[in-house]
């Protein structure tokens, strides 16, 4: 396991000069792994991320702030574990000097896109709209977590016979651990404090029925019979967004499933979105993966030899 910090070239990597690409892109073409391990440190401040298209656990041992994904904002402390998912847009805000472990993996080497029902691990734990990043497990599973984290550095790092396969196992059990624990049934008193008000559970429920005709925030206020202030206000305090983006969030999630899984034309996964202007979902596309859905397509299905495509 190597130590740096995340500032250094580690996490920075070339790409083709001719590609409008982001710059730190795992691309097996260019000799990079589809898994790696390394420490990483974070002085106070704020601390910008390079874009990457792999998954990413940052295994928090030291430290305290905010982790920003997009425009949400979520606190992080010694202890937690931080998921997050391709291509988002990160920032640190380390309110004390910040340390741990990172584990990044590309689809290359376990697809949680297609097969997470393999480790037990579904779309909850990575790229949420309405979850947080962040998983708090029990002394003693992090203590296993972490362990699992080291196993999987080492045989990567070894490359004993059948590395892969173990490197491989050591991660699902992590992605076992994580589910449980972010899903662990909570004492009668931690959900009294945690549990939603029942308007956003069913804001939650609006947006999954209506978010590819529905795009503003005053039309899901009206639906629930609240004014888009007050609801902007809770999902705000609840969720570290605003309205707009939640819902814009809902809508990426599932047009990178659909760029990245199949052949269908950009307008017309727009226009199953609700979106009249190609090109305005195009920037929005861009905006929340900083690559329009073209190019991420074809990057991502050529470095995977088209085993992305599950629907031609």
């Amino acid at each position: 396991m190597t130590h740096a910090s995340l500032s250094l070239p580690e996490t920075s990597f070339a790409t083709d000069s001719n590609a409008a690409l982001p710059s730190a892109l795992y691309d097996p073409r260019l000799g990079h792994d589809a898994a790696r391990v390394s420490g990483f440190e974070i002085a106070p401040g704020s601390r910008p991320l390079p874009r990457t298209n792999q998954f990413a656990l940052y295994l928090v041992e030291a430290g305290a702030g905010v982790c920003a994904v997009n425009e949400a904002r979520h606190r992080y402390e010694a202890g937690n574990v931080l998921c997050l998912a391709p291509y988002q847009h990160v920032t640190f805000q380390a309110e004390s000097p910040t340390r741990g472990q990172v584990l990044h993996f590309h689809a290359n080497f376990v697809c949680l896109e297609i097969f997470h029902a393999e480790v037990g691990c579904n779309s909850k734990l990575f790229d949420d709209p309405f979850g947080g990043i962040s998983v708090q497990p029990a002394p003693e599973t992090w203590t296993e977590i972490h362990g699992l984290v080291s196993r999987v550095a080492h045989e990567l790092q070894a490359r004993d016979t059948g590395y892969r396969e173990a490197a491989i196992a050591a991660l699902k059990l992590v992605l076992v651990g994580l589910t449980r624990a972010k899903f662990a049934d909570l004492s009668d008193d931690a959900a009294a404090r945690k549990l939603e008000p029942p308007v956003l559970q069913a804001l939650r429920e609006a947006i999954e029925a209506n978010y590819t005709r529905l795009h503003a925030p005053s039309d899901y206020a009206d639906l629930l019979g609240i004014s888009p202030k007050s609801l902007g206000r809770l999902v705000r305090e609840h969720h570290g967004k605003s309205l707009t983006t939640l819902i814009r969030d809902r809508l990426m999630t599932h047009a990178k499933w659909e760029v990245l899984h199949t052949l269908r034309p950009i307008k017309a996964i727009a226009h199953e979105l609700g979106f009249e202007d190609e090109f305005y979902f195009s920037r929005l596309f861009k905006k929340a993966t900083g690559m329009s859905p073209t190019l991420f397509r074809s990057f991502e299905t050529e470095i995977r030899s088209g085993s992305n495509l599950s629907r031609v």
